[in-house]
């Protein structure tokens, strides 16, 4: 095997492939990354075996087919740290030593042979639904912050995508709860009438957010019964689904809650973000206060001291004081794309409506946090 490229557009892809790949692996196979040179392409694969990156390279200078597997990560440093735009050439002198040039570097790197390297032969035969890069990296990023951590519901670590119809019209419709919060966006989408349901895994999520922000490619998404599909561009992204049961997340969406809070959604980050500034741990939670047209924020933290500001709103209901965990409220406010965000509440216990007047097909839910429970319970303590 032995081909020229630009350093440039292989670092592009070696920053995927690198990210996909666990640290720690006990097969050391894991840990390296196929190179092959077929068909005119460099084709790169890297996988921790629940999840697949593929990518096909054609702008490359070709002597000899071949391939091999050598390490990820040194190739990946190695590329950043040259300079920018160097042409780099790759030559497999001896089946596990791959001998690297450019300008006046050389470096050997061990490899390890590709027939030990995992293959994968997943059949998808549905027809690929063409979905809109930008909406479907919007969906992803506004449904991601509310992904569970909790291994012990492994079915609620992820994206839970699913054909929805409003007004007669089709969408795709990603939703993500940790139990304490919910997102929900959907775009439209034609023909999805055969789509099957299926909950995409939190690293999948990230690592496609990563590709589809480095792309202009619009994506095709296809699927078998266990795996998910998604081509963009040159690159494959292929998944293993989360085997569980999304929960009816349409029971916990407040229907009736009829006091309504309109802010400044910059003016509104801005000041939590003043606030919990005396608090160390920010799951503290901040304190809101609403009167007629004024919202007061409040954080009392017992080894730093208080916080407290004043805003101007709209909002004409009755008094109410409710508390939130304030890393919750930053990470729903940042994801609305109006210039106000708007609340619809019903009392300091019951859940909380977050809606987005610019997307009006996207929505959270926030659970309070019974914040001055916890602080009298400090004190006792």
């Amino acid at each position: 095997m032995k081909f020229q490229i630009k350093r440039d557009i292989l670092l592009r892809s070696l920053t995927i492939a690198h990210s996909i790949i666990e640290k720690k692996n006990t097969l050391p196979i894991l840990s390296n990354v196929l190179l092959e040179i077929k068909d005119k392409k460099l084709n790169i694969v890297a996988t921790d075996l629940d999840l697949v990156f593929q990518d096909n390279i054609s702008d490359v200078k070709i002597d000899k087919d071949g391939s091999t597997t050598t390490s990820a990560t040194v190739l990946y440093d190695l590329l950043r740290k040259l300079p920018s735009n160097l042409d780099v050439a790759f030559n497999l002198k001896t089946e596990n030593r791959l001998d690297i040039t450019a300008e006046n570097s050389n470096f050997n790197l061990l490899c390890l042979p590709v027939d030990n390297f995992p293959t994968f032969t997943e059949d998808f035969t549905k027809k690929d639904v063409i979905i809109e890069r930008g909406k479907f990296l919007s969906l992803l990023n506004k449904t991601k912050i509310s992904m569970s951590n909790d291994e012990t519901r492994h079915y609620l670590n992820g994206i839970y995508i699913h054909p929805t119809v409003s007004n007669k019209r089709s969408y795709l419709t990603g939703v993500a709860t940790d139990s304490h919060r919910l997102s929900s966006s959907s775009i439209p989408v034609e023909n999805i009438d055969n789509f099957k349901s299926f909950i995409l895994p939190k690293k999948t999520v990230f690592q496609l957010c990563n590709l589809l922000q480095e792309s202009s490619e619009n994506i095709s998404l296809n699927s078998s019964e266990t795996k998910i599909q998604f081509k963009i561009g040159s690159s494959k992204i292929i998944s293993k689904i989360i085997d569980g049961k999304f929960p009816d997340y349409s029971k916990v969406v407040p229907k009736d809650n009829n006091k309504i809070l309109s802010v400044n959604a910059k003016d509104f980050i801005n000041s939590i973000e003043r606030v919990i500034t005396v608090s160390i741990d920010r799951k503290e939670g901040v304190k809101l206060t609403l009167a007629k047209d004024n919202l007061q924020l409040f954080v009392n933290s017992s080894s730093s001291g208080e916080g407290k500001e004043a805003l101007k709103v709209n909002y004409t209901s009755e008094d109410l004081t409710i508390s939130f965990n304030s890393r919750y409220l930053l990470d729903i406010a940042s994801e609305i794309e109006d210039e106000k965000l708007t609340m619809n509440l019903n009392d300091a216990v019951s859940p909380v409506l977050i809606q987005d007047n610019k997307d009006k097909q996207s929505y959270f839910v926030i659970m309070p946090m019974k914040i001055w429970d916890i602080l009298i319970f400090r004190k006792k303590n």
